[in-house]
This record gives C-alpha cells, structure tokens and sequence, in this order.
C-alpha cells in the first residue's frame, strides 16, 4: 500500500489552516461531507467548505496533536458523515469567503478617484467594481432578473455617468455590506454547527480483558467503553467503574461539568474533563444522543416556515418593483442619478437573510435551553398554539412508580420488614415497573434476601413460587381472584380506597389466602402545577390531560393542576378523537406525549411534542422533542417560538417601510446614490443584528 497523498495546504496561520483536501479524502465528490466529518476531531473549532475553490477552511486550538489529526484524515479515506450533512447553501458551513482585500481595495479606490490623475480614474473605477458587474451579468445569463443584476445597474450607470466617486464609494458599501452579512450568517451556522456533533472515528473498547482502539462502526451495545480525559464519550450508556467530571454543555446546554459515578447515565458528545470511565454502551451508532440530534437538526434546516418562504417570494418580487420603478423614474424625469439611487434599494438582503438567520438562531437557542425543533414551519405552529393536551404518564408525571403503602393483614405474624423483604426477593426476578418499584424500596432499606424455590412467571399477570411459610403469589387482584380462588372479602373496602386513590396495588397471597397488599403510584412531577400556570401567562387557553389511566387515578392528578379538562380510560384512537374535537372547535392544539400508543395523537395534534425518553415513534412523530427530563424546557421553547416569529414579523415590516420610503425618496430625488446605498445597506446591517441575537425568551401578554 503506497503512502496517502498529503493535502494541499493553501494557507496557514496559528489555529488556522485553508487546505484542498487529497482526492482520496474525497472519494464521494463531497467536500461538505468530509466537513461536517471533520467537526469530530477533538480540539476543531470549525470547519467551513468553499465549494467554489475546492478548499476547507478549518479553525482549531492550535495544538500540534490537532493538527496532526487532521492532515491525517485529510489524507485517506474516512466514515463519511452521516447522511445529509452535506453544507447546502444556507446550511452550516455553507457560503463563500469573506473578502477584507476587497473591501479594503474598494475603500482605497474611492478615495483614490477623488486625488488620482483624470485619466487614471476610470481604470481604477473599473478595477474596483468589476467583481459587481460580472456578477450581475453572470447572473442574469443563469438565474434571470435578481438582486445581483439590480446592483450591477446602479454601479454601472454612475459610472457610465463619469460620477466615479459614487462608484467606487457604493462598491465600498456593497463590499462592507455583504461582508457584515457574511459574518452574521456564518455566525449563525456557527451556532448550529455546534449542534452538529458526529461521532469520533474510534472507539476504546474492553474486549476479552484488553482494551483496544476500533472502529466507531464496530462498537456494539454491551461493550465496556473507556474514555480517559479529553475524550468526547461514543455512546450513550451507563458508568460501571471510575469517575470523571464531564462537560455536557454540547448536548444539555449545562454550563458546569457534572460528576459522574458508577450507575450514572452518560451521553454521547459529552467530553470528559478530568477523569476516567469505563461506560456500558447501550445505544450505539444511530441511535445515539448525538447522532439523533444530528438528523433532527439537519432535517429542521430543510424544513422552511410560512414566514421565510413569504420573506423569500416578496424579495424576488421586490427586484422586478425596484426594476419597474427605476425605469418609471428614468422615464419621466431623464435622471441617471436618480435611476442609480432607486436601483440601490433591494429588500432581498434583509428579508431572506433576516428570516433565516432568525430561525437558525432560535434552532440554536432553543436546543440549548433543551428542545430540539424540527424547523421554521414547526416553530410558527408553536407560537400560534392556543391548547396544549398532555398524556398522563411520562409527562405530568415521571412515569415511575413509587411504593407508598406496604400492609400486611396479619402485621403480628407479618411484620413490615420482613413482608416486605420476602415479597421484593420474589419480584427482582421480575423487570415490570411495580417490581422494580419493589425492589427498589427494599434495596434502599437494606433488606436481606430472602430465600425461595425458582419462580414462575404468568405472562400479563404475576409470579408464584414457594418460600419457607408456602405457597406465595403475586400480582394483580384479577389474577389471584380469577386464576387463584382467592378471596379478599374482608379486605374489599380497603383495596377499593387505595384504588380509589389513584394508587396501583400488588397483591399477595400464602397458600392461597391474602397476605398483604403493596401500593404504589405514579410520582407526580413537582414543577408540572408551575409549568402549566406560565403556559397559561404565555397565552395558553385551554389545558387538558388524556389518559388511558383509571379515571381515579387520572382525578386524583388533575385535582391540584386546575386542568381545563380531563379525559381518562382512553384508547389511543380516542386520545385522537379528543385532539380532532378540540381542533375543529378552531383550537391549535399542541400534544405531549412519550408512548408508542400516544403516535395517532402526535400525529393528528397540529404541534406534537415528545418527552426525551420517548418511545422511538413518538420522536419520529412528534415536531418538538424535549431533550431534558423537565416540563419547564416547554415553556422555554414556547416563550423562544413566539418571540422569533415576532422577530420575523417585526423585521419583515422594518425592513418593507423604511426601504420603501427610501425608494420614495430616490425617486423625488431626495437621496444621491451614496446615501441610498447607505441607509439601505445600514437597514439591513441592523435587521440582521437583531436576527442573531439570543435573547431570553419573552412572555407575551395572554390574548
């Protein structure tokens, strides 16, 4: 095998490089792929990709290790990204360079013509502005009438006019002008591009006593991953030994580093800071933290609102009204200076670029505070949404169980602990949530185990097994009555009020009479009264629950949330029923959901949102996908949603009003073409400032 063909570095700087990468690294043809592959390295920055020049611009610590690592994977082939993270125009990483060369030279060249010679004053006027002109004609030989062919007019008549100075001072302008929006745009890609974290190309992986470095491919779950400091972790799992402090701020938005210890949970993209761990991978590959992130981000890029397609088509449209209305101007009034000035005024710049730069910013935003959005159409829902309907378990509550009575009928012979004890021995066999609820309290309280024969599982209703007092069975009250012939006559009142208290009950009998009772319930989550109380100061009018729950238990929860309305014992079809009545009421309804059976309601609510351990069809479906365990990131993504698509709203009237009042003023002759170009260049300098900014969600007053 020959040596791989080094990259050629086209520039460099400390932290910086501007490399054509070797053919082999682009074996696909696709210079964004290898970049969006390249954000994996440790210790990159950023990567950006000139498709025009063929070369990636790179920003990274400046270590020496970095470097290294990078040349390298500029050099051979590599696991490609993952699908679609190609830099599409718009999309991160895309875009063309940023001149100051130019700007500077155009800056030069208006002053130069004001001291230069007469005779040098039109080669250095055509020098300075030939960048403009052949845009615009290159551009109305491919893509027709645009903005582009619009600046080459006016440039091209002040200079047909012999005003040199306007020329080149309004070549500065553009030149100052795109160069302000590059950088606003490619921040904003920046800011998603942080969110855009591919998966390392090797993993440390335990196999048979030794530790060895494969293929990020190759992991698979169960293995023991080990990841030392200043590694990004590569799968989502759980800490078996070690501890570390680790950096989640990439993928939670955390701003300290969080201890972790064995039992706890660890996400892919996280960095180890200090430290060592050995991980049990449990998701691997795709089904990632990171890689789910990824595709939802990518897919929210290619998902355009109302507002920018409506931004989009009135800035084409506003070409051919600046066209129309200059040559109307010319007509009557002879004016090539007043025909500059009026071809000057665009509304492309600040209405296409504002809008998009704005969801960007709010796609960014609100991940961070812990809510993935899959794009512009789903953040308009969002801000227009009126009711919000919650399923039961997972979301106002946390979908664990908690044990909250352990009784005994015969507490002499039966005292609680060792009741307790012997039932949680039999039902550790056992992964059903009330067994883990079990087993968890008397893990918790030391117990001992307590011995017993092999148990027999009946599917879909309890364990038996024989102990050293009997026969022992547990599970439901249907089970033991119906299968077992065990009467509870005397105990029929109580087991009715801990029913009757929302409370999920466990049943135990001895050789075929009742021995005890454990309940348990569902924890409610402390903040959801709080949460829904500043759903409703946003503007939320109607506050509903569905539930397949028992209807005791689905009251017993809503008694303190003051819920609008309430709907227990619900199939998933019915869960849709209630979501298609609320919407022909002239409802916007929003769903939050976590369960396979809760796909039909996502599906039919006009806004679905999935809690963050949801079921993978409820993420597939839902528009919103909470990454945090907490409701709160609810109110956070609905307080950004309404406050971007004001952002959107308020920018497209500025950015409509002032650059049709400065088109008046050109036409009345009121504005020379230097000033023209400045107020509207300034315009939309300031539209785009405001369109980057990240500013703590507001809540609008309820309507």
């Amino acid at each position: 095998m020959g040596t791989p063909e080094a990259p050629e570095i086209l520039h460099e700087l400390p932290g910086r490089l501007r490399v054509r990468p070797a053919k082999a690294a682009l074996a696909d043809g696709d210079l964004g792929r290898l970049a969006a592959a390249l954000r994996s390295v440790p210790g990159h920055v950023s990567v950006r990709a000139n498709a025009g020049a063929g070369c990636l611009v790179i920003d990274h610590d400046g270590r020496a290790a970095t470097r290294a690592t990078l040349i390298d994977r500029l050099s051979r082939p590599g696991r490609p990204a993952p699908a679609g993270a190609a830099d599409p125009e718009g999309a991160p990483g895309g875009g063309g360079d940023l001149s100051p060369a130019r700007m500077a030279f155009a800056a030069a060249a208006a002053l130069g013509v004001l001291v230069l010679p007469r005779r040098l004053r039109l080669p250095v006027t055509l020098a300075s502005i030939a960048p403009t002109l052949g845009t615009g004609v290159d551009t109305l030989v491919r893509r027709g009438v645009k903005i582009e062919v619009l600046d080459a007019l006016s440039i091209g008549v002040a200079a047909a006019r012999r005003d040199y100075f306007t020329a080149c001072a309004t070549q500065f302008l553009f030149e100052l002008s795109e160069y302000i929006e590059a950088s606003t745009s490619r921040r904003s890609d920046r800011l998603i591009d942080r969110l855009l974290r591919t998966a390392p190309d090797t993993a440390m992986v335990e196999r048979d006593g030794t530790v060895i470095a494969l293929p990020f491919a190759e992991v698979v779950t169960d293995d023991r991953v080990h990841v030392g400091t200043g590694d990004q972790v590569p799968v989502d799992g759980t800490v078996l030994d070690g501890g570390a402090t680790v950096n989640q701020s990439s993928v939670t938005g955390e701003g300290l580093p969080a201890p972790k210890a064995p039992g706890d949970l660890v996400l892919s993209g996280t960095v180890v800071e200090e430290g060592r761990l050995v991980v049990r991978a449990e998701r691997v590959g795709d089904a990632t933290t990171t890689a789910r992130i990824t595709r939802f981000i990518l897919e929210a890029l290619g998902r355009r609102g109302h507002s920018q397609r409506l931004a989009e088509d009135l800035a084409d449209r506003r070409v051919w009204i600046s066209l129309l209305s200059g040559a109307a101007v010319f007509a009557v009034t002879r004016d090539a200076r007043r025909l500059a000035s009026v071809f000057l005024v665009d509304y492309s710049c600040a209405l296409k670029l504002g809008a998009a730069v704005s969801v960007k910013t709010a796609l960014h935003g609100a991940a961070r505070r812990g809510a993935l959005i899959k794009g512009g159409q789903a953040l308009e829902t969002l801000a227009d949404i009126d009711t919000v309907v919650f399923d039961k378990t997972g979301t106002l509550t946390h979908g664990t169980l908690a044990v909250t009575d352990v009784l005994a009928f015969d507490p002499q012979a039966w005292p609680r602990d060792r009741f307790l004890s012997t039932i949680a021995s039999v039902a550790e066999h056992s992964t059903h949530p009330v067994a883990a609820a079990v087993v968890g309290m008397a893990r918790a309280e030391g117990m001992s185990h307590i011995g017993h024969e092999e148990v027999d599982f009946v599917v879909g209703h309890g364990l038996t097994t024989r102990v050293a007092a009997g026969v022992l069975h547990l599970g439901s009250r249907h089970y033991l009555v119906d299968h077992e012939q065990v009467a509870f006559g005397d105990h029929v009142a109580l087991l009715d009020q801990l029913e009757a208290e929302g409370k999920t009950l466990l049943h135990v009998a001895l050789d075929g009479r009742p021995l005890g009772v454990i309940a348990l319930r569902d924890r409610p989550r402390i903040e959801a009264a709080t949460v829904l109380a500043r759903l409703r100061g946003l503007g939320i009018r109607h506050l509903a629950m569905v539930t397949g729950d028992r209807w005791a238990t689905a009251r017993r929860l809503a008694d303190g949330l003051e819920l609008d309305q309430v709907v227990a014992e619900a199939e998933p079809e019915a869960k849709a029923a209630v979501l298609q009545a609320l919407k022909a009421d002239g409802r916007r309804v929003a769903f939050v959901g976590d369960g396979v059976n809760d796909g039909p309601a996502l599906m039919t609510a006009d806004l679905g949102i999935a809690m963050p351990q949801a079921a993978d069809i409820a993420r597939a479906t839902a528009d919103i996908v909470l990454l945090d365990d907490r409701l709160a990131g609810l109110v956070e993504a609905l307080g950004l949603g309404r406050g971007t698509i004001e952002k959107i709203r308020r920018g497209f009237a500025t950015a409509v009003g002032i650059n049709t009042a400065i088109m008046a003023g050109a036409s009345l002759g009121w504005l020379p073409p230097v000033l023209s170009s400045l107020l509207h260049n300034g315009t939309t300098i300031a539209l785009l400032a405001d369109a980057i900014s990240q500013d703590r969600p507001r809540s609008p007053r309820p309507s």
